[in-house]
Parts: structure tokens; sequence; C-alpha cells
């Protein structure tokens, strides 16, 4: 299982895997850099928060925006974020990924039942 994670979870992700960028524990490096690991947990604890607060469409946009940001002024400028940024900017990110794709997908359900509900009845 360790195997299958260390192998599919960069490509899965897109990540770039670079050791300077990302968390060891006991001097073994994380499956995925620091952005991408808070990724993974926000959307695993977006899942959650969906259901304790219904986020709308315009917050879920906004929790978007850091990671994007943080991400450009790193890449086109000579400034470099840390990993504790990363980590929080990549939480965000997950968060508000999470809240987009239920939002729409229960949108489209629901709307293809009210459409489906008119044409059977």
């Amino acid at each position: 299982m360790i195997e299958w994670i260390y192998k599919w979870f960069p490509i899965i992700f897109g990540c770039h895997c670079k050791d300077n960028r990302s968390f060891y524990y006991k001097g073994k490096k994380f499956p995925l850099c620091a952005r991408c690991t808070g990724e993974l947990i926000g959307i695993f604890v977006g899942i959650i928060l969906y259901i304790i607060i219904h986020p709308n469409w315009k917050l879920s946009c906004i929790l978007l925006i850091p990671l994007i940001v943080d991400g450009f002024v790193q890449r086109l400028t000579s400034y470099e974020s840390n990993n504790i940024k990363r980590v929080i900017t990549g939480f965000l990110f997950g968060c508000g990924i999470v809240f987009l794709f239920l939002i729409f997908t229960i949108n489209a359900v629901q709307y293809g039942y009210h459409i489906g509900d008119s044409i059977f009845n």
C-alpha cells in the first residue's frame, strides 16, 4: 500500500515532489510536497466542513486565491515561499475545490431531478 501511495499520489496531484519543498517524518520524505499535502488534507477536512457549514460558491472561490497568488508570485519573482505557507495555502485550496465540487454536483443533481420531474409529470 505504501509503495502505491508513493507511486500514484504524485501522479494524481501532479506534484513535483522536490526535496526542499516536502515534509519529512523520521527521516522519510512525504509522498507529496508541502502544498499538495495541504491540498490532500484540505480535501478530506473540506468534506466534513461542507456538511457543517454549507459554504456558498463565492467563499469557495475566495479560498482558492491564496494558493494562486502565492504560487504565481513565487513563480514570477525571486520570492520563495516556505513550507508552512505552502501547506496553509494548499489546505485552503483543497477545501475550496471540494466545496465547489460538492456545490456544483449537488446543484446538477437537483436541477436534473427537477427537469426529469417536469418531463415525466
